[in-house]
């Protein structure tokens, strides 16, 4: 601006009338020079302000800068300390919380009850609820279906006359609930097991199921068959002592000791009276087999068999009033484990007794548990999936949902498990080995193995110098591995070993 007005100014003066102009023009030539020193001392203030703020900025340092420039020079090797400690290797891995045993309902009509399908008239449990023995789950046709304590599935109807383990079973839970079945072997259904049978409905508030079914009265006929058979034979008995003749001892009377006896006359009264005698041992034989035949059964649709209670119930997708189709609910019992399936890289690690821990995110809860099964067979996809019958084990869902792949481990916990946490997807964490005790343990990055075929880590000395030491690795895991040394003490806790070689950075 200064320089602006300057230079009006002499503009001025050269037009007004008899001005000097060679005064004019030094004074001009003055303000020129004065203009120059004034821009030469604006360049040499700039340059001292430029030279100041370099020294500042070599002068001034951050603490970490003088940190960095105090440390020692990056070393050309990392280095690891050997330690005393217990080394174990883990396998950490998936699993679900199951039940020693899970059963899906699957409702049938029984035989003989006049229902042509099955539709659930009353259900009498809900999704969680506890079950004991006797204890009446739902209506399917006005027909009860029940639980009782038992190993066998049911596979059959057990009726009068049966024989087999499945009848013992039967015999013993009932007589767990009061209703006897002496003085029936065990084994076998006999009278005993019938008065049992019918007791143990009529605690539950229903009818046993008739053995004969809608076949009519097989006792009724039998008897009926007997009777004609009697009289029969006192018929021909009678038309005999007729035709004899006179001093010879007549027939002897139905139901007296000599009944039965054929009398020494020959020809066809004989041989009549022999036919008579067969047919009525024949009915009476046909009235023993009814009599054993007839009574209650136990429907194979009317019972479901659980290895353990108090039982839980997982599922219930039945509705009153639906044709029964499907699975109506799914009950589980026994102790609650934690199953997992392995892949094949995984399932040596693993033997049965290594302790495990199960660990579940959602509530938090955690258990102590041992492996007490490692499958030596492949659980393929979609091999666990179908449905049981009432009574029938259905396979344990796997995890993962279905179709899970991979060697089946289970884990049962040392004490029980929360029932909350049953269907649950925990964590799984198995110890695979360990070492017996504290032992030297390196990172596993410090073994290696050289020409000679020796396997050994390099220790640092103070000095800088290396040495090589071979050793002999054992347990490893979570990165280290224990080691032992071939040479006595030449490899102790506190040593450097050297675990890689540092790289500079590429320069960009």
């Amino acid at each position: 601006m200064a320089q602006d007005v300057g230079t009006t100014t002499d503009v001025a003066r050269l037009s007004l009338p008899g001005s000097d102009i060679s005064e004019t023009a030094a004074e001009s030539a003055s303000g020129a020079s004065g203009r120059r020193r004034w821009v030469a001392a604006v360049a040499v203030g700039a340059v001292i302000a430029t030279l100041g703020g370099l020294g500042a900025a070599l002068l001034v340092k951050s603490p970490a800068q003088v940190a960095a420039d105090a440390a020692a020079p990056r070393p050309d090797v990392l280095t690891a300390t050997v330690e005393h400690r217990v080394l174990t290797s883990s396998v950490i891995t998936r699993g679900q919380v199951v039940a020693g045993q899970t059963v899906e309902v699957i409702p049938q009509v029984s035989a003989g009850v006049g229902a042509a399908r099955p539709v659930i008239t009353k259900i009498r449990v809900r999704p969680g609820d506890t079950v004991q023995p006797g204890q009446v789950l739902m209506e399917v046709s006005g027909r009860p279906v029940f639980v009782l304590e038992g190993n066998l599935p049911v596979y059959r109807d057990l009726s009068p006359g049966a024989t087999g383990d499945d009848i013992a079973q039967l015999q013993k839970a009932l007589k767990a609930l009061g209703h006897s079945s002496a003085p029936d072997a065990g084994g076998s259904f006999g009278a005993g097991t019938k008065a049992a049978l019918t007791s143990f409905y009529k605690a539950v508030g229903y009818g046993p199921v008739s053995a004969t079914g809608a076949e009519g009265d097989p006792v009724g006929e039998a008897r009926s068959q007997v009777t004609a058979a009697q009289r029969a034979l006192e018929d021909v008995r009678s038309a005999q002592a007729q035709a004899s003749k006179p001093g010879e001892k007549p027939g002897a009377e139905p139901g007296s000791e000599a009944e039965g006896a054929v009398r020494p006359a020959g020809g066809d009264g004989g041989r009549a009276v022999r036919r008579a005698q067969e047919d009525l041992a024949e009915a009476k034989k046909k009235l023993a087999a009814a009599e054993a035949a007839a009574g209650p059964k136990l429907p194979a649709a009317e019972v479901v068999f659980l290895q353990s209670f108090p039982a839980r119930v997982d599922s219930v997708a039945a509705k009153v009033g639906g044709e029964a189709t499907g699975t109506a609910m799914t009950l589980s019992a026994g102790k609650l484990v934690v199953q997992a399936h392995l892949p094949e890289y995984q399932k040596d690690l693993i033997q049965p007794g290594r302790a495990a821990e199960i660990y579940s995110e959602v509530t938090g809860l955690s258990a102590k548990g041992e492996v007490t099964l490692v499958s030596d067979k492949r659980s393929e996809a979609g091999s666990s999936s179908g449905q049981a019958k009432p009574g029938a084990d259905a396979p344990a869902p796997a995890p993962g949902g279905q179709g899970a792949t991979g060697w089946l481990v289970e884990i049962t916990p040392g004490e029980p498990l929360k029932a909350e946490l049953t269907g649950q997807d925990v964590r799984v964490t198995v110890t695979a080995a360990s070492t017996d005790g504290k032992a030297l343990v390196v990172p596993i990055t410090a073994i290696s193995s050289g020409a000679d075929g020796r396997t050994t880590v390099t220790v640092l000395d103070e000095g800088g110098e290396r040495r090589r030491v071979e050793i002999r690795a054992g347990t490893a895991g979570d990165g280290f591995v224990a080691v032992t040394p071939v040479a006595d003490g030449s490899l102790a806790g506190g040593d450097r070993v050297i675990t890689g070689v540092a790289r500079e950075k590429a320069s960009p």
